[in-house]
This record gives C-alpha cells, sequence and structure tokens, in this order.
C-alpha cells in the first residue's frame, strides 16, 4: 500500500484531482448484510442458490444481475425480484458500521476542498442513509446511484457520470472500490488510479480486475488527503437535484 499511497497523494496534489468512492464495502462494512438479505430473500422463495452466484450481486444493481444470470428466478421480474430483497433488507436489523479511516477521509476531502462523489450501485434513500452515518455535512458530497445511471458496473458510466458531476476529466481522478464490477467500471470510465478497498475480496482478485494497487481499509488514504493542503476546488460544486 505505500506505493499506491504514494500514487495516490501525488495524483491528488495535481489540478483537477478528485475522488470517486463506492459505498457499500468501501465506505460501510455493508456486504455481508446485503448478502443476507439475497440469501433469505431466496430461501423465503424455497430456492436453493450457491454462495458464488449470490456474490455475483456484489458491487452491482441486483436487477441487472437478475436478468442476467441463470436462476431459479426464471422469466420473474428482475426490478420485482429487486424490491422484494430490499424489502427483505429493510425488515433486517442492520446496522452500518462505517469502514476504519472512511469518516476521517470524506471530512478530510470536505475541509481540503478536495471533490469527491460516492458513486454506488446502492438506491439513493440507502445511500443518504449511510452517509448521515458520517459526521460530514454531505451537501458537499456527490451521489451518483442506481436512479442516475442507464447502466449500472461493471459498464463505465457510473463511473463517468462520477466525474461529470465533480466536472473533471476522469484521467485526473482516483477510485476507490471493493468490488471486481466497480473496479471495470471505473478503468473502463478511464479514471486515473484505481484502488481496490480489500474489506470484500482479497487482493488478488482486485488486482486482476484491474486494480492498481489495494489497501485494506481507508486509514492510509485519509492520511493521504489530510496532509493536502487545503485548495480552491478545480470541478464544480456536486449537484444534488
Amino acid at each position: 500500500m505505500e506505493l499506491i499511497a504514494d500514487e495516490v497523494g501525488a495524483r491528488l496534489d495535481r489540478p483537477g484531482a478528485g475522488l470517486l468512492v463506492d459505498l457499500d464495502g468501501t465506505l460501510v462494512r455493508s456486504e455481508e448484510a446485503h448478502q443476507g438479505a439475497f440469501r433469505e430473500y431466496f430461501a423465503s422463495r424455497g430456492w436453493v442458490v450457491e454462495d458464488d452466484v449470490v456474490r455475483l450481486f456484489s458491487g452491482r444493481r441486483a436487477h441487472e444481475v437478475f436478468a442476467s444470470v441463470a436462476g431459479p428466478w426464471g422469466d420473474e421480474d428482475p426490478h420485482a425480484l429487486t424490491r422484494s430483497v430490499i424489502d427483505m433488507l429493510r425488515g433486517m436489523d442492520v446496522r452500518l458500521t462505517p469502514v476504519e479511516g472512511a469518516a476521517r477521509l470524506l471530512t478530510a476531502c470536505v475541509t481540503s476542498g478536495l471533490p469527491v462523489a460516492v458513486v454506488t450501485s446502492a438506491g439513493r434513500t440507502w445511500t443518504r442513509a449511510a452517509l448521515r452515518s458520517f459526521d460530514v455535512d454531505d451537501g458537499m458530497i456527490g451521489m451518483v446511484t442506481a436512479e442516475d445511471c442507464e447502466h449500472g458496473k461493471p459498464d463505465p458510466e457510473p463511473f463517468r457520470r462520477g466525474a461529470e458531476l465533480l466536472g473533471l476529466p476522469p484521467g485526473g481522478l482516483v477510485a476507490l472500490e471493493d468490488a471486481p464490477a466497480g473496479i471495470a467500471s471505473a478503468r473502463a470510465a478511464g479514471v486515473g488510479l484505481v484502488v481496490g478497498v480489500t474489506t470484500s475480496n482479497p487482493a488478488h482478485v482486485l488486482v486482476t480486475a484491474g486494480a492498481h494497487g489495494t489497501a485494506v481499509d481507508l486509514t492510509v488514504l485519509a492520511d493521504v488527503v489530510e496532509g493536502r493542503r487545503p485548495t480552491p476546488s478545480h470541478g464544480k460544486a456536486p449537484d444534488h437535484t
């Protein structure tokens, strides 16, 4: 991670720098809860779904997985299936735990003037609820959620929209991701430096997916951003309309 920390620091010191951050598994430890909701829903339908299939939903919009992966859901409406899984998740006692360093990282972005946006496959309601768990003004943090994209990760659209939201060329940005689908999305969007966070997947899986390097959590990255001198934003203010 030391090499990547140096590379992140150097890139974030350049004009046009900014940060694009995944939510689930990267800022908050919620992947276990999400997979649990899928498993409970599948069990409620009497479906036997192997763990390797459940993991295919990680980092992706569920309706796109239902529509593209063979399973006992057959010809059922993928959007209806997704709503049922979300209802299952809402009925669970989920306590969001921030990934180590996440709150410091977001705070440092805001206080140093580093443009930052969350780029997630989750919906806007879940994303806003998660961001409220951090002691930061979420009005300073951009959001690209499931509702904002025609195509989800691993398609480049989510990270491309994240760069557009910040008003910055993707080549000058850093992306943080915990899932192979998100890493593929960031790389395809032309993001200049993609760091895999190994909260949900081992380092070799993320590097194989295209990560330039990995980190076990966000503490070192928070150190890097905290060490930046406050600078005026080179992008535009996030639009939360």
